[in-house]
């Protein structure tokens, strides 16, 4: 197929819509890393947690896999709420604002928040934190951040599993990858 035909094939507005958050996200997070030993740049977090929703949760939503690809934008990135809505829709903006902290409270209120409030997010919402919750396992797992101490990781899967455990039937697929990446990081601090 030559570059002719490839430019006059009518492109999906979903295809469109997940490639748009992409490029918004990646620019959004551009000067970021992640907290890992290894540094890795930070958008390769919310394009694996797109992945696991996809690969993993079966989730073939485009709208929600463009939240995943976008839910660290507005907590961690000078983007707002609105900005999303403008540029996505509201059900996108919606869904990112659930799953966002409010970074204006203490740590550890946003930590208890995250458990209290988890029963009552959308089934949208619950299958992305559960995404997120597996694919942020695995890196404290594989990668933790510099100074993490065996029991600050412990703490932290401790943590996890609680916000989890408000997140339950949601996605049984994703559910069961969480516990068996929190059995693994468990059984590797033992």
């Amino acid at each position: 197929m030559n570059g002719a035909s490839l430019a006059s094939a009518p492109t999906k507005p979903n295809v469109m819509l997940l490639l748009q958050a992409l490029d918004y996200a990646a620019q959004q997070h551009r000067d970021q890393r992640r907290k890992g030993a290894e540094g890795a740049p930070y958008i390769n977090h919310p394009v694996r947690v797109a992945t696991v929703l996809a690969e993993i949760g079966g989730i073939q939503d485009v709208e929600l896999l463009c939240a995943a690809i976008l839910h660290d934008t507005v907590e961690d990135t000078d983007t707002t709420p609105a900005e999303l809505v403008k540029r996505f829709g509201e059900r996108v903006a919606g869904i990112v604002s659930e799953v966002s902290d409010d970074k204006s409270l203490s740590k550890a209120e946003r930590k208890r928040l995250q458990i209290a409030h988890a029963p009552h997010l959308s089934a949208e919402a619950k299958a992305l934190k559960l995404a997120d919750k597996v694919c942020n396992v695995t890196d404290i797992h594989a990668s933790p951040p510099d100074g993490w101490s065996r029991e600050r990781r412990i703490e932290y899967l401790d943590w996890a599993s609680a916000v989890i455990e408000g997140l339950r039937g949601a996605n049984p697929a994703l559910e069961d990858r969480f516990d068996a990446v929190v059995r693994d990081a468990r059984n590797a601090l033992a």
